[in-house]
């Protein structure tokens, strides 16, 4: 499935263009809601940040119609329960300024003098990712003319490919859920109980009889899944982890949660190379009409007020 994040090109725009652009400082402006998108504002503010954008990017487009587009995408990522936390945000911002041999300040300097701003290209950021997640999970639902295990099969050995292999893990989900009406008060105790109970797990066969004497601690058996299958938000953590250990404690929007890591093993099959090869973006004309289709979709259920 292809990534919708900022490009190759674009970053190394803001590379070359960093310095140039330091007397390029915008004027300041007054900022008046234009658009209501199922009562989410849009402000002039957002737009002319946007176009901003578009400017440093060297690219055309309709800031606004785009700002439309991205508010009915975080409203749907959300409708889904997709979040992307600002933790996520802040490190691909700060992925952004080291693939581009920038210290972070110089970043910030050069988003702000071009009149995008650091909140606005984070916000895009969230937007991206958010997205990228949405339209995942539609993909793997079968809409978008995914490929079949075979299909996949046989366009990697067209290409001369062999049939890849992928990580198979067997995973078991922890939550100490926190309920929102006591998220300020209890957060941070069941942050330390959860980081207790992960110190101590050393495999999925002893989860239940630790969480037994705890309160509101919820075990699920996440099953086989495979390398390319796993969540964005916590690919990363469950690839750097050993079996038999657990990821890192992570606030979300259910309380703090950890995965444990029961077994992994390498598998070379074809439903392996049906995840590997949308995983690696071998179907991007198809995710690109799915993306058209989905916005399109909420852009004719929306209730778009011009003010």
């Amino acid at each position: 499935m292809r990534k919708y994040l900022f490009s190759a090109g674009f970053a190394l725009l803001v590379a070359a263009t960093s310095v140039s652009i330091t007397a390029m400082t915008p004027p300041a402006f007054a900022s008046q809601i234009k658009y209501v998108v199922n009562n989410i504002p849009i402000t002039t503010g957002d737009i002319a940040h946007r176009a901003a954008f578009f400017k440093l990017q060297r690219k055309k487009g309709d800031a606004a119609q785009e700002m439309i587009d991205q508010t009915l995408r975080l409203a749907e990522a959300k409708r889904l329960g997709i979040r992307i936390t600002d933790q996520q945000v802040d490190a691909a911002y700060q992925r952004f300024a080291s693939n581009n041999k920038m210290p972070l300040a110089k970043l910030d300097a050069v988003m702000s003098q071009s009149g995008v701003t650091k909140e606005h290209f984070k916000e895009f950021i969230r937007a991206q990712m958010a997205w990228n997640q949405a339209l995942s999970a539609r993909y793997r639902s079968g809409e978008g003319g995914s490929v079949t295990e075979q299909d996949a099969v046989r366009r990697m050995l067209d290409k001369g490919g062999s049939k890849p292999t992928a990580m198979e893990y067997m995973l078991q989900q922890v939550i100490f859920v926190v309920p929102a009406s006591e998220r300020a008060a209890t957060l941070a105790k069941r942050k330390r109980e959860a980081d207790a109970m992960r110190a101590r797990f050393n495999g999925c066969n002893t989860t239940r009889e630790f969480a037994k004497g705890l309160l509101d601690v919820t075990v699920r058996d996440l099953g086989r899944v495979l390398a390319p299958q796993l969540p964005t938000d916590w690919a990363e953590q469950i690839k750097a982890t050993k079996v038999g250990g657990a990821t890192p404690t992570r606030e979300t929007e259910r309380g703090v949660e950890f995965i444990g890591i029961c077994s992994s093993r390498e598998v070379s099959d074809d439903k392996a190379a049906q995840m590997v090869f949308q995983a690696e973006g071998g179907n991007d004309k198809d995710a690109d009409e799915l993306s058209k289709k989905y916005v399109d979709e909420l852009r004719k259920k929306a209730k778009i007020v011009e003010r």
